[in-house]
């Protein structure tokens, strides 16, 4: 009756124990898992004082980069509670000669609780109950593993090892189906970072965790997917907000926050205010989204299954520059609903947002905690930079279709030209003025955005464009007859885009370059075609050696059709007066006769 009483007692107070023990095992579980996460800064702040001391020490020593900080020199904090009516139970059932009983006892309560702690309620969003839940199973193993060390003989390690492994596979079975049914990934960061930290804390105390971190390295696509989705809806938000003009930053606080903080800018000091940016809007816009970017990338990477994030995070950025940033911006070149002065801004946007790709591979490096001498190694580099700059060149095109479009709404006015007029010109053709008005605009607008490569490529072949377009009408069958005097007006016309030309080669800088081809080379063939027509020695052009010196650009069969539609003089003319005009006009026309019959032979 002794010993019926003593059990009866000794296992009334375990069951009270039983009770506590599961109420307090979710604050054991946070406050080890509280520690994790302290730990985990303290290792971080450490790694990124070895990573200064490390560039310091390729400059010269610096007597504080191996200073010992003692603030965050402290023990373990572990949340302490009460084993001893464990301890009074177990050892009382012994000394009854009734330890087995208690052994087996003891395991098929536990094993209850556990499996009570392993039924997730529906009631509550998984997002919010996850912490709970996590923390639960951790208390619950943790207070397992000290009794398997201080009572001896309690639990076997194959016990301990059975509970764990059946736990931890419900665990990442739940995980992995609430990981597919998450849409944000803002979520699967969240649920990522306290799963990592329950790894780590049940590491620590000898429990298997591979299965864990599987699982997370599972869903790394997932969350790379929903993520690389946030960032495309959130760039083009930045695009669609965009006016595409220069941003005028006031303050020094953004101008701090638009250009410092992206690295814009090589000047490190804030310039005169109000300041004029190179850019529009959306550049520092994208810069801090992709910076965003590898920052979560880089948090759901950490501490898990990848031994070298940097790798993984450099492919997937590299995913994000080409199929995010460069075809959203390819998409805004070819919409054909911009103006030349937005299609110019972008044109400039896309140079800075292509330099600020070393940048960006500087802030993943620092994050990685790797060294910044890796980014100086051959093919250490990005391929979205070369996809960028093959944008740029795709919005230089684009200049230059968008300006040639232009440029044909007024050169639709060649065809009000009387090109059989018999009045001399005094002034050039309506078109020819709105054409320089145009081409001023568009010199004015790109020179401070655009390189002066690009520049060049721009309006050279804006003026190329006007040339051929002149040629074109020329060869057409709305000119049916061409006078002389008709000529003599291109001429004029071409005289003043002449000027224009020279002008702002000059002007512009790109005479500097020392180029091979300045502005008014563009309109060689043009010109050449002019002087033939008004030339006095026409034949003159089928001598191989006057051509190639002053007719080099004509095409035979251009010259052919031009020629046979040019008539030097009315025909009025052959019954007035022999005036000295006359003379030279009949001069000019048997020069061209002659040159028409030799352009037949030659064909």
């Amino acid at each position: 009756m002794m010993k019926l009483y003593i059990e009866k007692k000794v296992s009334g107070e375990f069951n009270e124990w039983l009770v506590y023990i599961r109420k307090f095992a979710m604050e054991i579980g946070q406050s080890s898992i509280r520690q994790a996460s302290l730990d985990r800064q303290k290792d971080e702040r450490m790694r990124a004082w070895q990573r200064e001391a490390e560039e310091c020490s390729r400059v010269g020593f610096d007597e504080h980069a191996y200073a010992l900080d003692l603030e965050y020199i402290d023990e373990e904090s572990a949340l302490e509670y009460d084993l001893t009516p464990v301890y009074r139970a177990y050892n009382i059932h012994v000394s009854l000669g009734l330890g087995e009983k208690f052994r087996e006892y003891y395991y098929s309560n536990r094993l209850m609780q556990l499996n009570l702690d392993m039924q997730i309620s529906t009631a509550q969003p998984f997002l919010e109950s996850h912490q709970h839940f996590l923390a639960q199973v951790a208390g619950f193993f943790i207070v397992e593993n000290r009794v398997l060390r201080t009572a001896e003989g309690l639990l076997s390690e194959s016990q301990v090892d059975t509970m764990w492994e059946a736990s931890i596979s419900k665990v990442t079975s739940f995980l992995e189906e609430q990981f597919a049914h998450m849409d944000a990934a803002n979520h699967h960061l969240l649920v990522k970072d306290y799963v990592s930290l329950l790894a780590a804390t049940m590491k620590k105390y000898g429990y298997q965790i591979t299965s864990l971190l599987e699982v997370l390295d599972k869903n790394r696509d997932r969350y790379h997917e929903l993520l690389v989705s946030d960032c495309r809806k959130q760039i083009q938000g930045i695009f669609v907000k965009d006016s595409y003009e220069r941003m005028v930053i006031e303050k020094e606080n953004d101008y701090n926050m638009n250009v410092a903080a992206c690295q814009l800018e090589p000047i490190h000091t804030v310039p005169d205010l109000p300041y004029v940016a190179p850019f529009s809007s959306s550049v520092p816009g994208a810069c801090r989204i992709i910076r965003s970017f590898i920052e979560d990338l880089v948090s759901y990477l950490s501490y898990g299954v990848v031994a070298n994030s940097y790798d993984v995070v450099k492919r997937y950025l590299d995913k994000l520059l080409i199929e995010v940033l460069n075809d959203g911006l390819l998409t805004l070149i070819h919409n054909g609903s911009l103006e030349i002065a937005q299609l110019v801004q972008i044109a400039g946007n896309i140079a800075f947002l292509e330099r600020s790709c070393d940048m960006f591979l500087l802030h993943a490096t620092q994050l990685c905690g790797l060294p910044k001498r890796l980014l100086g190694k051959p093919h250490s580099g990005l391929t979205a930079r070369a996809v960028l700059k093959a944008s740029q060149n795709a919005a230089f095109n684009g200049l230059i279709t968008l300006a040639n479009s232009r440029i044909d709404e007024f050169m639709l006015l060649l065809t009000s030209i009387d090109w059989t007029t018999e009045e001399t010109p005094e002034h050039a053709n309506d078109y020819m003025n709105e054409v320089l008005i145009y081409l001023d605009m568009v010199v004015s607008t790109a020179q401070p955005i655009l390189p002066r490569e690009a520049l060049f490529k721009v309006i050279s072949g804006s003026l190329s464009h006007i040339s051929d377009s002149i040629i074109t009408v020329l060869l057409s069958d709305r000119v049916k007859r061409l006078s002389v005097n008709a000529v003599v007006g291109i001429d004029i016309d071409l005289k003043m885009l002449e000027e224009f030309a020279e002008d702002r080669f000059h002007t512009t800088g790109l005479s500097v370059l020392k180029k091979e081809t300045s502005f008014k080379d563009c309109l060689v063939e043009i010109r050449q075609l002019t002087n033939l027509l008004l030339s006095n020695h026409a034949e003159s052009f089928m001598n191989a050696v006057i051509r190639e010196k002053s007719y080099a650009s004509l095409d035979h069969k251009k010259v052919a059709i031009i020629c046979d539609k040019f008539r030097d003089a009315p025909d009025s003319s052959l019954f007035g007066s022999l005036s000295s005009r006359n003379v030279v006009q009949s001069a000019r026309k048997k020069s061209l006769d002659v040159l028409k019959r030799r352009l037949k032979d030659f064909s």
